[in-house]
């Protein structure tokens, strides 16, 4: 009886070393990539200036210095999801949107961004303050709230700031509607931006 046990034990660490890989192996979970690409069309059309404006890198908070993707189901609480997430850092992603916007308004000579700096008349900085989805509501809401700094570069004094805030209404309660909310509010913000801009660049 015992040999019969001793044998079934050897048997079975056989059994576990030749599958050891597999079993101490990390479980390797598919992550879905989102992207914030959407700008708005309906920009105002200005007189090209001489002036020009160098758009800083925004700065984050740091729940959102990261890829992850927030969410909250609960006052006071922020998560993240695990198999969605940004493809880049929302400061990465939303840098080149503010640029692309502001170049679209053609009231600048040039628009300049990091690393090129240059000679410039203004600049504007940027924080990203809230960027998640909300699922303590009905409908989910996607939030986005950023402030705005635009200062001028001779005298390196802020001559106007402006925080705007979107909530979205999420079409489904999922990660995907969240994202599909937030590049419709992006646009949104990035519209109200570029008039803020030239109201104060003027």
């Amino acid at each position: 009886m015992k040999v019969g046990m001793g044998r079934a034990a050897l048997n079975a660490l056989y059994v576990v070393l030749l599958s050891g890989c597999t079993l101490f192996s990390p479980v390797k979970i598919d992550t879905t990539k989102n992207v914030l690409n959407n700008i708005p069309l309906d920009l105002p059309s200005e007189k090209t200036h001489s002036t020009t404006l160098l758009v800083l890198v925004p700065e984050t908070t740091p729940i959102y210095t990261t890829t992850r993707m927030a969410y909250t189901t609960q006052a006071y609480q922020v998560a993240y999801f695990s198999r969605n997430e940004w493809a880049e850092t929302p400061s990465q992603m939303i840098q080149p949107l503010i640029v692309k916007t502001l170049r679209n308004t053609h009231y600048f000579s040039e628009v300049l961004s990091p690393p090129h700096f240059g000679r410039h008349t203004f600049a504007l900085r940027t924080e990203i303050l809230e960027l998640k989805q909300d699922f303590t509501s009905e409908p989910a809401m996607l939030q986005l709230a950023m402030r705005f700094d635009l200062s001028r570069e001779a005298t390196n004094q802020v001559i106007a700031t402006k925080e705007l805030s979107v909530r979205e209404p999420m079409m489904e309660r999922n990660p995907y509607a969240g994202v599909v909310a937030a590049n419709e509010a992006i646009a949104k913000v990035l519209r109200e931006l570029a008039r803020f801009i030239i109201e104060k660049a003027g």
